[in-house]
C-alpha cells in the first residue's frame, strides 16, 4: 500500500529499490530511481542533496502503484511514457516499439551519408519505414539540419506518436506521417530508406523476454515464418523510390546477416556497409543500388 512507503525523498528511494530487489527486478537501483524521480519531480541531485526533502501523498501514491506495475513484469519506460533514445527523449505509446540502444547503431551508420548528401545537394530527404515514435527519422533529422524526413508506419496509433515526437522536439517543420503498408503510399523519391523492420521468426516470439513479448506490438516484432519477410518487401519495392545514389539502412536480428544481405543481392543491390551493435553483433546493413 502507499501508505508504506516513507515521505523523504531519500528514504523513498531506498524503500522503492528494497521493493523492486525483493521482486528480483534487474535492475531495482536504477528503475527505482527512474520512477522515483519521473512521479515525484525531482533530480538525482536533489537526492543526494537534499535526502530529507518530503515528498507529497499523491507522488507517494503514484510511486506506489507504479511499483506494482514493474513488479508484475511492465517496462519501467512503459510506465514512465518516454524513453531516451540518441540523446532525444521520445514519448510511448501502446501502438509503438520501446525504441533500444542497439537501433542508435543504424543511426550512427547513415549519418555520414546524410550529412554528406545535405552538403552536396542542400537537402537530404530521408524515407523511415515501421517508423513507430519516430526515433530514427528524428535522430537523423536532429543530425542533420537540412535533413527531411516522412515517417510511414500502419499503425495510426503510431503515427499520432510520431508526430508529437516531432512537435515535441522542435522537429515537426521537416518531419511528416504517411499511413501506409510498407510503400503502397509513398510516392516520390528519397536518399535515404531506413527501416528497424519486424524481424523475429513466428516460432521465436514466445521465446522473447517477458517485457518485449507482453508489451511490444506483436505487429512490430513478428518478421513471418522465418523473420524475412519485411526485407523481402523492402528490397522488392525499394528500387522506385531510391534516388540513383541513394542508400537503404535496415536494423536485422545478430543472426541475420547472410539471408539479408542474399535478399537484397538478388533484388539488384550490392553491401555498403555492416555495423555491428554495442554487444558485438552483427545489426545494420547498408545497401546501395548497383550501377546499370
Amino acid at each position: 500500500m502507499a501508505d508504506s512507503l516513507p515521505g523523504t525523498l531519500g528514504q523513498l528511494l531506498k524503500a522503492a529499490r528494497a521493493r523492486l530487489a525483493a521482486a528480483a527486478v534487474a535492475d531495482p537501483a536504477l528503475d527505482a530511481r527512474l520512477i522515483v524521480e519521473h512521479l515525484s519531480g525531482t533530480t538525482r541531485t536533489q537526492a543526494i542533496a537534499d535526502p530529507e526533502r518530503n515528498v507529497d501523498a499523491g507522488a507517494i501514491a503514484a510511486i506506489d502503484a507504479a511499483l506494482t506495475r514493474r513488479i508484475a513484469g511492465e517496462p519501467v519506460h512503459r510506465i514512465l511514457g518516454h524513453r531516451e533514445f540518441y540523446g532525444l527523449r521520445l514519448s510511448l505509446s501502446p501502438e509503438t516499439l520501446e525504441p533500444r540502444p542497439d537501433t542508435e547503431t543504424l543511426v550512427e551508420a547513415v549519418l555520414p551519408f546524410a550529412k554528406a548528401t545535405a552538403a552536396r545537394q542542400g537537402e537530404c530527404r530521408i524515407l523511415d519505414l515501421g517508423t513507430g515514435t519516430g526515433a530514427i527519422a528524428l535522430a537523423l533529422l536532429s543530425a542533420v539540419p537540412a535533413a527531411i524526413a516522412t515517417g510511414v508506419d500502419i499503425s495510426q496509433g503510431a503515427l499520432a506518436t510520431a508526430m508529437r515526437n516531432a512537435g515535441e522536439l522542435g522537429l515537426a517543420g521537416r518531419f511528416q506521417v504517411l499511413k501506409s503498408d510498407w510503400f503502397e503510399k509513398v510516392s516520390g523519391r528519397y536518399h535515404v530508406i531506413v527501416a528497424n523492420p519486424p524481424y523475429i521468426a513466428s516460432i521465436d516470439i514466445g521465446n522473447l523476454q517477458d517485457e518485449v513479448r507482453d508489451f511490444d506490438p506483436r505487429q512490430a516484432l513478428e518478421g513471418g515464418v522465418d523473420g524475412l519477410g519485411p526485407y523481402r518487401i523492402i528490397a522488392a519495392e525499394a528500387a522506385g523510390f531510391l534516388e540513383a545514389e541513394g542508400r537503404i539502412a535496415v536494423e536485422i536480428g545478430h543472426t541475420q546477416r547472410k539471408e539479408v544481405t542474399d535478399i537484397f543481392s538478388a533484388a539488384g543491390y550490392i553491401p555498403a556497409g555492416m555495423f555491428r551493435d554495442l554487444g558485438g553483433n552483427d545489426r545494420v546493413l547498408i545497401f546501395e543500388l548497383t550501377k546499370p
